[in-house]
């Protein structure tokens, strides 16, 4: 990812913007202290609102340094940190957000069951996990696409024919998990946003 920060807005700005979005508004809602898992350039930052403290982590020095400026430039105070950090391996605390968002991470993490098991860590009892991903199609003929190209992005670390089993095996497996909300978002259906509530 850090050959894509130089032009990553340009190419994922609009493509990923409903599902930034969506989740926002989620994140917004439960307010206090969000942890932007995957936070990249930063793009979704000046979009929270002001009132919701922000700390944000991402593997790619390049797009932590994008993020940053966007920060500086806009004089976001309510970003409290843009952290260089391996989302299956977070150095906070347990329980130290009200919510955690990963939008568009778990395709392209290498475990997402370990970057599932850290956000629930560190996200407080009655907190929620906010999570926008590519599901893929079970069967059909979108399933045979997904996977044709499922194997030419392999670089990328992308998988388009990531299966909801992923997520709902390791809800089922948690007592301390439950799915609060899972819909469909726009352009076409083609992302899902899940909801999770820690109890």
């Amino acid at each position: 990812y850090d050959r894509w920060a130089p032009i990553y807005d340009l190419v994922f700005g609009k493509v990923f913007d409903e599902g930034r979005r969506s989740t926002i508004a989620e994140a917004d809602r439960i307010g206090g202290r969000v942890l932007d898992v995957g936070v990249g350039t930063g793009l979704e930052l000046p979009m929270f609102s002001r009132k919701t403290r922000l700390v944000g982590v991402d593997l790619s020095e390049p797009m932590l340094k994008r993020a940053q400026d966007r920060v500086d430039r806009q004089g976001l105070g309510n970003v409290e940190g843009l952290i260089k950090m391996d989302a299956m391996n977070l150095a906070f605390p347990d329980a130290s957000f009200d919510c955690a968002v990963a939008p568009y991470v778990l395709t392209v993490v290498p475990d997402p069951h370990a970057t599932l098991d850290e956000l629930a860590r560190v996200t407080r009892p009655g907190g929620e996990i906010v999570l926008v991903n590519h599901i893929g199609a079970e069967s059909g003929l979108i399933a045979a696409v997904e996977g044709w190209m499922g194997r030419r992005s392999a670089d990328l670390g992308w998988r388009p024919e990531f299966p909801w089993s992923v997520i709902g095996d390791w809800i089922a497996r948690r007592d301390d998990i439950v799915l609060t909300e899972r819909r469909r978002l726009a352009p076409f259906g083609l992302f899902t946003l899940a909801r999770m509530t820690r109890r």
